[in-house]
């Protein structure tokens, strides 16, 4: 039997020709992606929850100072991607993006390595954790170098998290049955390689870093996004790339606000149909995507409003796009603002999760880290306990659970996104409880044994500091259903125009968390400053004589507090109107052979 041609619709291969589903595309090209993402998580992650210990014991920023600079670092990493996505979208194109972005990355850490090789870049060594002694902070152009190296690595792993899921997600069709599965799995697999690829880093990348040199520690993640940049390229003749759209959706969003504000006085009609559209059948229409009208919203119907006759101020045949938008338009417009509420809920997980790769860092340095007599867990690398039990829950969720809650929902992926963002959320605030409760403890057997002072890393207190494993497997499962969650919803709900741009509300919503953390620090500090005798509930470089527990505490009731937030939110949401989903033939022979039966 011959095969029927089938073609991607709005793909093409890498020569421009029209992609086609059998040969491009597909779980086996995600598998290169996910391969090339695996990577870039073992060069970067390490980073992430160490950087803080390079800040503070290389660079001789105080405590809470490197804890800033970090969060104000990751925070750069997470807002870059929205101007990395509308180039990618509008101009580059996401396989592009994603090229030129991970060579940037590559010459960031290749700086870094340079950096933290040679001496003279950085400040003469001095122990920060004596206080009678006077550490030279980094400064002038040693200090312009690091800054330098640290954002080319933030706009490299911008463009990355802009692009790399939406391209993936790219590589299958949502309106066939059988590919919106996939999809949904790719999904699963991307958190599942992020883990794998965090185990790596978590581990070997840390231990070296701690124990054979920051030099070496960068130079690893070097060498690794080399290998990164290599398995990605090698997949372009399989990939499915999305054409570069000629005009920007952001542009056209915008407009629509423009236009209904300046027509704000004009009544709406009660005929939906009277509202401007493109006419569907016309050559300028054919590639179009059209969206249906809905009742949400109402007042940005006005930007559709014709005044007198389509023509504006341009000619018969070139419309003012500034005055009068297309029904398309304007429902983007709605999509977008929809998703706003659920956005703004999420940023509370990354002002959680900057605390882990900060003070739970700090914690663990004044813990007892051994696992046997001579060998000794780094603290950095405690979140490889979450990642480590992920990569066996992941699997268990994707392949046992979601065909289980499938059967009872008849949603594709078992439970809908917004649910499952909601139980993430309250994770978090459990998480942060636990790490009230284990900080607690931790400071009870400092004062029990007499070791408020006692120097970290030189003096552990008798306490395992496996006993922070307990907050990070708490977050760790809360981020699997949060940031699973919220990257499918953004790119399922998008419109067409802005699937890089949506994926990145996720990457946005962390960069707002890192950068409100390093604002509530400041805050917290300054509004405990007279009622602590350390002088903030965070001030200072002994852990021991603050009061993270305190802060943790509040994490957690902001925490819930946010959770009844979203489910108002999550309530009034209204999913978009999609196009009808397409069965396979097999899919068909099988539904055609159940109506006949019945």
């Amino acid at each position: 039997m011959e095969t029927k041609t089938e073609f991607v619709e709005g793909k093409v291969d890498w020569k421009g020709r029209k992609a086609l589903k059998h040969k491009h595309g597909g779980m086996r090209a995600s598998w290169l992606i996910l391969g090339a993402l695996s990577l870039e998580i073992v060069a970067t992650l390490a980073l992430a929850v160490n950087l803080v210990t390079y800040f503070n014991g290389v660079m001789h920023f105080e405590l809470a100072d490197a804890a800033n600079q970090l969060t104000n670092f990751l925070g750069t990493c997470f807002i870059l991607p929205i101007l990395a996505a509308i180039l990618a979208d509008t101009f580059i194109g996401r396989f592009k993006t994603v090229l030129i972005s991970a060579s940037i990355e590559f010459l960031g850490l290749a700086l870094l390595t340079v950096q933290a090789h040679y001496p003279k870049l950085r400040p003469p060594p001095c122990n920060v954790l004596d206080p009678t002694s006077h550490c030279e902070k980094i400064s002038g152009g040693d200090a312009a170098f690091l800054f330098l190296g640290l954002y080319l690595l933030a706009t490299g792993s911008a463009g990355m998290k802009a692009s790399l899921p939406a391209h993936g997600a790219d590589q299958f069709d949502e309106r066939d049955s059988r590919e919106a599965r996939q999809m949904s799995t790719f999904f699963n697999c991307f958190f599942l390689s992020v883990c794998t690829g965090g185990m790596v880093s978590l581990t070997l990348v840390v231990w070296i870093q701690d124990n054979k040199g920051w030099d070496w520690g960068f130079g690893l993640s070097t060498i690794a996004m080399i290998v990164a940049i290599i398995i990605f390229a090698a997949g372009l003749p399989l990939y499915r790339i999305q054409i570069v759209q000629k005009s920007s959706t952001i542009i056209e969003i915008i407009q629509v606000y423009v236009a209904a504000i300046s027509k704000r006085d004009l009544p709406l009609p009660e005929d939906p149909t009277e509202l401007y559209e493109l006419d569907k059948d016309g050559e300028a229409a054919s590639e179009a995507e059209f969206l249906p009208h809905t009742d949400n919203f109402r007042f940005l119907d006005k930007a559709a409003i014709r005044k007198t006759s389509p023509v504006q101020f341009g000619g018969e045949k070139v419309l003012n796009r500034w005055a009068l938008c297309t029904v398309t338009q304007v429902e983007n417009s709605k999509i977008i603002i929809g998703m706003v509420p659920i956005f703004c809920c999420t940023i509370i997980m990354t002002l959680c999760l900057a605390q882990l790769q900060t003070f739970s860092i700090q914690q663990g340095l004044t813990m007892d880290t051994s696992i046997t007599s001579s060998f000794h867990i780094p603290p950095a690398s405690l979140p490889v306990m979450q990642t480590t039990s992920l990569i066996v829950i992941i699997p268990v969720y994707d392949q046992v659970f979601v065909p289980f809650a499938h059967k009872l929902t008849g949603h594709p992926a078992g439970i809908t996104q917004l649910q499952r963002i909601g139980v993430g959320l309250v994770l978090f605030s459990v998480s942060m409880a636990v790490a009230a409760a284990v900080e607690v403890k931790r400071k009870a057997v400092a004062r029990n044994h007499h070791m408020l002072d006692a120097v970290p890393v030189l003096e552990p207190l008798p306490i395992s500091t496996f006993w922070l494993s307990f907050q990070y497997l708490i977050f760790g499962i809360a981020d699997m259903f949060t940031n699973v969650g919220l990257l499918e919803f953004f790119y399922s709900e998008a419109p067409k125009g802005l699937k890089s741009v949506s994926t990145c509300f996720l990457w946005s919503s962390k960069a707002l968390g890192y950068f409100f953390s390093t604002i509530m620090v400041k805050i917290v500090n300054s509004a405990t400053k007279g009622i602590t005798r350390s002088g903030g509930w965070l001030a200072g470089n002994n852990i021991n004589r603050n009061h993270l527990n305190l802060f943790y505490l509040l994490l957690s009731m902001l925490s819930l507090i946010n959770f009844f937030v979203y489910l108002i939110v999550a309530r009034r949401y209204r999913y978009r109107t999609k196009s009808p989903v397409r069965t396979t033939p097999c899919e068909e022979v099988r539904d055609n052979n159940v109506e006949e039966s019945n």
